[in-house]
């Protein structure tokens, strides 16, 4: 059962609307691309237990490795800010059959308590959040002490790639939807004093200026 819910205890969970109906519906018309994602995908999914945040729901991407990976009750929420997205991600949820709690919400801002969530997954989210360092300060307030953070996101390169999308980012942004392809999203987690490293790797995946993917988890700190 979807249950799709945009209340909160305060107002710091509102939005500004955020919509980006072509960059969505092109994403969900991918197919190609999923295969690509799906066995990071099912590292993200592998194990769940408990309660589950996924940040960023985009159309639903999730949804299915979670589905299929996981055997034990699951309590999954998402949040996915941009309209059109979140209505797919709405549609693929209805149409697998999995059960969410999917709300317009932004990273930077979660209509949750503290100590919430056993596991936060972020699939390709941090490119587009307006402030990166404050939705990682949220992904700590809302995880339970010893909860992990798996994430999978495409980050800066190095030499002449570097360069390369410090100058296609402007153009880039605009056009992906808000999408930022030089941003040093690991440094960003593994300076933060809230988690332990568990695993960092470097795949040489994606294709320029979106490239190279970094997949991982961090265990916040008891």
């Amino acid at each position: 059962m979807l249950r799709r819910d945009t209340s909160s205890d305060d107002d710091s969970s509102a939005t500004d609307e955020i919509d980006h109906p072509l960059v969505a519906r092109l994403y969900g018309s991918l197919t190609p691309m999923e295969w690509v994602f799906a066995p990071h995908r099912r590292y993200l999914a592998a194990d769940l237990s408990g309660r589950v945040l996924d940040l960023g729901a985009g159309t639903g991407g999730m949804f299915e490795p979670v589905q299929t990976a996981v055997d034990s009750d699951l309590e999954y929420h998402a949040i996915e800010p941009d309209e059109t997205m979140r209505e797919q991600a709405a549609t693929q949820a209805r149409e697998l059959g999995f059960p969410v709690d999917l709300r317009d919400a932004r990273a930077e801002a979660l209509p949750y308590p503290d100590d919430a969530f056993d596991v936060v997954l972020a699939s390709v989210v941090f490119c587009t959040i307006a402030d990166p360092e404050a939705a990682l300060e949220e992904v700590a307030r809302v995880l339970k002490p010893g909860g992990e953070f798996r994430f999978f996101e495409h980050v800066r390169a190095d030499g002449w790639r570097e360069t390369g999308q410090d100058i296609v980012d402007p153009l880039w942004t605009r056009l992906a939807g808000g999408c930022h392809v030089n941003r040093d999203t690991v440094d960003l987690f593994v300076s933060h004093d809230a988690f332990d490293v568990l695993e960092i790797e470097r795949i040489r995946f994606g294709v320029f200026p979106a490239t190279p993917f970094v997949r991982g988890t961090l265990r916040r700190r008891r």
